[in-house]
């Protein structure tokens, strides 16, 4: 498939077999990271989409790394955005329940590595997973209707360790990490403020292993992309920007969410996964 002339703009040059990702293209991908990793419509489809638009090889160990890498920096937001609760060592039992609650993500994301990365390789389940995901969407609100606990202290440890088998669907590329933890708190009757929060919180322990444990196989595996200056600057260049994207991202989805709750979402979902279908079965999208 030749790419079109637009996004042939955005290609690095082929000179060198390393260095395949660009600054502007890190750049461009951050920020598609920023505004959708705390929304419920799957960062890593949207990345995994945006890398196909721009040409990117799909088994290169560098974007591979960078795809799950650049992720930690937007959760980063977070503990800045709500640094006074994070930081209240006087709470021990929150860290307790985060840890309880990231157990089953570390425990399957080991099992499955190679899996999972064989997933990233494919639009078309990005797709099918952000349409399925919308129809889910539409209906949620109504399905958890009913919230039972409002108060973070309230949250069990069983209840924790649930809702972190429910964010484990979002190894499947195109299911949103975030959709499902948010869905698996009120599922566990929490109100919707308080499993966007939760949420929140366990993105940082979840990706902060993933992210360790990924840049740990590849400089075992492949050394030399981690001493690699090039690809260590797009790579904290990105972290950077994306980052900066998901504070504001952030700020938008909690006062949205709690006026609207997640229809629209459930629609964009629907929408884009279509989308994407067509394209690929028309040829346009590998």
């Amino acid at each position: 498939m030749k790419p079109s002339p637009f996004f042939s703009f955005f290609l690095p040059r082929r000179k060198k077999q390393t260095n395949l990702m660009t600054l502007i293209q890190s750049i461009i991908i951050a920020i598609v990271e920023g505004i959708t990793e705390f929304l419920p419509i799957s960062s890593t489809g949207h990345m995994i989409i945006t890398e196909r638009l721009l040409m990117l090889p799909k088994d290169d160990v560098f974007i591979k790394l960078f795809t799950i890498a650049i992720q930690l920096g937007a959760i980063l937001s977070v503990v800045v955005l709500y640094w006074r609760k994070f930081f209240d060592f006087s709470r021990w039992q929150f860290y307790l329940k985060l840890v309880v609650a990231v157990i089953p993500a570390l425990g399957i994301g080991f099992l499955l590595s190679d899996k999972i990365d064989e997933l990233l390789d494919s639009p078309k389940t990005v797709a099918v997973s952000l349409l399925a995901g919308g129809f889910i969407l539409l209906f949620i609100d109504k399905v958890f209707d009913r919230p039972a606990i409002e108060k973070e202290r309230n949250i069990t440890y069983t209840k924790g360790f649930m809702i972190g088998l429910w964010q484990c669907i979002a190894m499947i590329p195109g299911v949103s990490r975030s959709a499902a933890s948010i869905i698996g708190g009120m599922q566990q009757k929490l109100s919707r403020r308080l499993a966007t929060e939760f949420s929140f919180f366990l993105a940082v322990p979840t990706m902060a292993a993933a992210t360790g444990y990924k840049l740990l196989k590849t400089f075992k595996e492949h050394p030399e992309v981690l001493k690699d200056s090039h690809n260590l600057t797009v790579l904290a260049v990105g972290n950077l920007v994306a980052f900066l994207v998901a504070v504001i991202a952030i700020k938008f989805f909690i006062s949205y969410l709690q006026r609207h709750g997640f229809r629209l979402f459930g629609w964009y979902r629907i929408i884009v996964g279509a989308a994407l279908l067509a394209l690929i079965f028309a040829g346009y999208l590998q």
